[in-house]
Order: C-alpha cells, then structure tokens, then sequence
C-alpha cells in the first residue's frame, strides 16, 4: 500500500467503541450523561472555591484549576464523539484529528502536574504545618500552575509536530472514540521510530516524574502521621489528604491499567473501551469524591445552593 503526503489527507476515520447500530442510542445517552455530570459537577467545584472566602486556599486553588483541566479533558474527546454518533458519521478531519491529539496530550499531562502540585501542598501542609502559609504563598501557588501549563504544552506541542512529519497510507482507521496519539501514529506508513522514541521518554519524564513526586511526599506524610501520638491526631492528618489519595489513586490505576493491558492485548477496541475510564469516569468522580469527603466543600455548596435558591413570588 503506498503512502500518500499528510497535506493530501482529508480525514480519519474513528471506529468507536462498537459498530453496532443497536448500541449507538445507548452510547450516545451514556456518554451524554457522563460528561453533563463531569462539566456541572467540576463548574460547581470552580463557582464554590471562587464564591467562598474561606476556600481561597492553595489547597483549593490547585483543586478548582484541576476542575477546570478535567472539564477541557473530557470537552476534547467526547463532544466529536457524540457528534458523530448523533449525526452517523464517523469521520474527523486530518487537521481536527491533530488539533484533538494537541488538547488531548495537554489536558493528560497537566492532570499528572497538577496532582503532583497538589501532594506537594498537602506535604507542606501536614509535615511543615507552622511555615505553610510562608511557602505556599500566592506567587508560589501562580508559579506552579503556570510552569505545570507550559511544560504540558511543549509536550503536546511537540507530539503535533512529530505527527505533522508523518506520512499515512490510505487505510486511515483508527480503532479508538478519538484521535489517541499512539493509535494515530500507527496508522502511519513512514518510520515510527522518532515518535515512539519522543512518546517513551515523554512518559518518563511527564508522567514518571510527577507520580515519582507524589510517593516521595506521601512518604513522607506517612512518616510524619506516624510520629503523633494522639489517634484523633492520626485521623485528622489522613482525612486531609483522602480525597487527592483517592484521585491519584483512581486516576493513575486505570491509566497504568489501559496502557500495560495495551502492552499484552491485541485487542484494540477493547483498549479503547478501557480507556473511557480515565478520560470520562475519573474526571466524573472527581468532584464526587472531593464533595463527599470534604466537609469545607460540602458547607460550601449548601451556601452557594442556599444563595441561589429562588425565591417565592
């Protein structure tokens, strides 16, 4: 099969998650569902953190910027795919495929950052309780956000153009509900090598990286519970951090998950399949899990709800 020049290529082709006609109503109300749950439940942790002034903490601030990462997550991938549910096309257009990879790589990236940003703040806070407003001051708290963005997007940036470079055959199939980066570059006729070589050791770095921060300051905050005496002490400690403990956990367990069964299956619909676990269920639960686990959240939302509850005429 020859290969064909990328400005020569219209578009590609997503299969989906099934080809049967049956269960296209059901994806499409499913999916439908899940991401209205994710965008309301991550805006009313945003309008919360902003409207209550005892929230306006670095612990809150990181939270209501990973609510709007995972709000920007979910809105790269599954607004296309209802779309081409709705209107029975399964077609996207080359530059709209490579747009797609660009948010989808930034928005994975800055979830990793940003949850290490925010066991870094939980360190500080358990292990150096007495100096925690001294180092997580304002400009700290902006510069970590802002260096967590800029590094997220020279890495998508860079995965664009090494996809830019590539030559595809006229097969353009790809067995996924979007344009995930690995899948597309597969579909290339040209050598690979370069783009699988930048992919590697991005993971290492982005995403090793940042997970290798977060066990080095949970270690420590284990360490550090462990030193109090009091129980009641113990308790409080790890009630602070269960939430993000819970995120992380289910954020970095299905990624791993999909991408090692994806290792050892040749089944790639079934990899896809996997795959909605960590780009539509974990940012669903996120606020879910924050709410129910936070009582500052929890108070919160009963007042903001309190303040927009209509009147009686």
């Amino acid at each position: 099969m020859e290969p064909r020049n990328d400005t020569q290529i219209s578009e590609f082709i997503l299969l989906g998650l099934s080809e049967d006609p049956e269960l296209q109503p059901l994806i499409f109300g499913l999916f439908l569902s899940m991401y209205l749950l994710t965008v309301l439940g991550n805006l009313l942790i945003i309008l919360v953190t902003i409207s209550d002034s005892h929230l306006h903490t670095p612990m809150y601030f990181f939270l209501s910027n990973l609510s709007f990462v995972d709000i920007c997550f979910t809105s790269t991938t599954i607004p296309k795919m209802l779309v081409n549910i709705q209107t029975q096309s399964k077609a996207i257009t080359y530059a709209g495929c490579i747009t797609q990879m660009y948010f989808f790589a930034l928005f994975v990236v800055l979830d990793n950052f940003l949850l290490a940003v925010m066991a870094y703040d939980q360190y500080v806070a358990i292990c150096h309780p007495l100096h925690y407003m001294t180092i997580m001051n304002h400009r700290l708290c902006g510069l970590l956000v802002l260096a967590s963005w800029f590094m997220s997007d020279l890495n998508s940036l860079l995965h664009s153009l090494m996809a830019l470079r590539l030559s595809f055959c006229t097969d353009l199939e790809i067995p996924h509900f979007f344009c995930e980066p690995n899948q597309v570059v597969h579909c290339a006729c040209s050598d690979t090598f370069l783009n699988d070589l930048v992919v590697y050791i991005a993971a290492v770095l982005l995403a090793g990286g940042p997970l290798a921060g977060i066990l080095y300051s949970y270690s420590k905050i284990v360490a550090s519970v462990h030193a109090i005496s009091s129980a009641r002490g113990k308790y409080k400690a790890f009630s602070t951090c269960a939430s993000h403990l819970s995120v992380v956990s289910l954020f970095y367990c299905t990624l791993l998950g999909v991408y090692l069964s994806s290792a050892v299956t040749q089944n790639l619909r079934s990899t896809a399949t996997a795959s909605v676990m960590y780009t539509v269920v974990t940012p669903m639960l996120n606020p879910f899990i924050y709410s129910l686990r936070n009582k500052d959240i929890k108070s919160a939302l009963k007042v903001l709800f309190e303040k927009i509850k209509i009147s009686p005429l």
